[in-house]
């Protein structure tokens, strides 16, 4: 099997990147538009990293670069879903709460961006609240357990490509 992950070379492990992020913001548009599962803002935050992975390994799919540039591309994308995976942490942690614990709800997205500064309603979007700490499991594990999984796993795949060997440019 070694043999096997070793024949495929960086664009093709960057595409495959692109590809899981592409089904997880398929999965997450689904549970939230056809489930009628509404995202938290801690949900939202781990989007968007989710998507600047994906893009970053688009990139890095399209453009190929040489041994540099790979290791560039690699360490980005060993950073996003890191970032990713402490939000995901942040919600796991809300979860984790006893129900007296939790912070109070606050007001909908579209109210906080309109009526706070943007630095502040940003800072209120990466904080989460109450919202956050409701559990939605599936398979057994909260969406924010199984994106964390997922934040872990495309690190140690961006790991892998920081640390691989020089491969043909395809």
């Amino acid at each position: 099997m070694l043999a096997s992950i070793q024949q495929i070379n960086s664009r093709q492990t960057n595409f495959l990147i692109f590809i899981v992020c592409t089904l997880m913001m398929l999965a997450a548009a689904y549970m939230e538009h056809v489930m009628k599962m509404i995202p938290c803002s801690l949900c939202i935050t781990q989007r968007g990293f989710v998507v600047l992975t994906g893009v970053l390994a688009l990139i890095a799919a399209i453009h190929n670069p040489a041994s540099g540039g790979r290791r560039v591309y690699a360490i980005l994308g060993i950073v996003s879903p890191i970032l990713g995976a402490c939000f995901a942490g942040r919600q796991l942690w809300l979860q984790s709460l006893p129900e007296d614990q939790v912070p109070a709800c606050g007001p909908g997205l579209a109210y906080i961006f309109e009526e706070f500064p943007f630095m502040e309603a940003f800072k209120l979007l990466l904080q989460g609240d109450g919202n956050c700490a409701h559990v939605d499991k599936i398979l057994g594990l909260s969406l924010a357990a199984w994106t964390f999984i997922a934040f872990i796993g495309l690190a140690l795949v961006n790991l892998y490509q920081l640390l691989r060997k020089d491969d043909k440019l395809a």
